[in-house]
Parts: structure tokens; C-alpha cells; sequence
């Protein structure tokens, strides 16, 4: 008899307009709410599926002299979310109030006789969003509303506002701004081993 383990791993890469890659690390799975999303999508519930990406710039303090701390991840309880959210996109592709998604949609990736399958989110932040962005990526302000040091995934649950924060990952903040399109994909892989 074989005795499998289940193993989920997340992978984020973002990357600029200019293909430059800015993040590429592992990040945080809040397995207390990836198991209750995992159990509601196996039983049929709308809201066991992934609907949103979450960017925040609340996960790094910044001293004066630029130094950076960066907090751990908020994956600790039930209602964790992003320390400080600013924006969001849809990226459930069959949602109507996904923007494009041809551009920010989910695809499941197996290969048969693998023990795993890669779920594949991808979000494009284009130049013109979010509103109210600085017009240049130049600015020496590393703590203003469209400066992104965590992203965070949820699931749909539209009785509560919005859904469970099931991945959360923190990294050097990153400014968007008018004349930069910010490419994200987010890997989560299931594995048996």
C-alpha cells in the first residue's frame, strides 16, 4: 500500500513591460483556508474557486535611511487578509467582471502519471490601472498607495464581502505607475508525495 502526502507549494513571478523579471520567489499557502476552498470546490460550492488577486503595501517597513523589514505572511487565522489591501483584480476568467481575461484567467496544468497538477493564475496590471497611479515609476516615495510589497489570493464569497485569502506572499515593494504594465503569475502546485 503506498501512503501519499499532500503537499501545496506557491510560486510568484512578476514581471515588467521591458520582460525584466522583478519578483520570482516562493510565497505562503494559508493551508487552514486552502483546505476549506479545497473541500467547497470538490463539493460543488461556487466558492471553493479562486476570483480574485489582492496587492497590498502594507508588508514592509521602511526606514529612513531605506532600510527594509519585511513582515511574514498573514497566514495565521481564518480571516487573514493583506496587511494593508489597496487594489484588486478579477482573475476568474467566467466572472463578468473579469476585464480581460484573455489576460487574467486560471488554467489547471497536468501532465498524466505526475503527482501533481499547477494551477496557473495570471493577472496583467496595464498601464492605465490602477486610477490614480503616479504617471513615471521613478519616484522616490516607496510608501504610496500603488506600491505593492504583498499580493494575496481569494476565493469567491459574495454573502461576506469577499472571499478567503488562501496565498500571501511579500516581497520588495514595486511601484506601479502609468507608464509601466506589471505582469503577474501566481503557481500554486498540488502534489501527492
Amino acid at each position: 500500500m503506498i501512503n501519499y502526502k499532500n503537499k501545496i507549494e506557491g510560486f510568484i513571478r512578476i514581471k515588467n513591460d521591458l520582460n525584466e523579471i522583478l519578483v520570482d520567489k516562493k510565497n505562503a499557502i494559508h493551508y487552514e483556508n486552502m483546505s476549506i476552498a479545497i473541500a467547497r470546490a470538490l463539493s460543488g460550492d461556487p466558492k471553493g474557486h479562486i476570483n480574485e488577486m489582492w496587492f497590498g503595501n502594507g508588508g514592509t517597513n521602511i526606514t529612513g535611511n531605506g532600510n527594509i523589514t519585511y513582515l511574514e505572511p498573514n497566514i495565521s487565522d481564518y480571516n487573514s487578509d493583506l496587511y494593508f489591501p489597496t487594489y484588486y483584480k478579477i482573475v476568474n476568467q467566467n466572472s463578468v467582471l473579469n476585464s480581460d481575461p484573455s489576460k487574467n484567467n486560471i488554467t489547471i496544468k497536468h501532465v498524466n502519471n505526475n503527482l501533481y497538477t499547477d494551477i496557473i493564475i495570471k493577472c496583467v496590471l496595464e498601464f492605465n490601472e490602477p486610477a490614480g497611479q503616479e504617471s513615471f515609476d521613478n519616484s522616490v516615495n516607496l510608501e504610496g498607495e500603488f506600491v505593492f510589497d504583498e499580493i494575496g489570493l481569494k476565493t469567491y464569497d459574495s454573502t461576506i464581502g469577499n472571499g478567503l485569502l488562501i496565498t500571501h506572499v511579500i516581497f520588495s515593494p514595486i511601484q506601479k505607475a502609468l507608464n509601466r504594465q506589471i505582469e503577474i503569475e501566481y503557481l500554486i502546485r498540488i502534489q501527492n508525495c
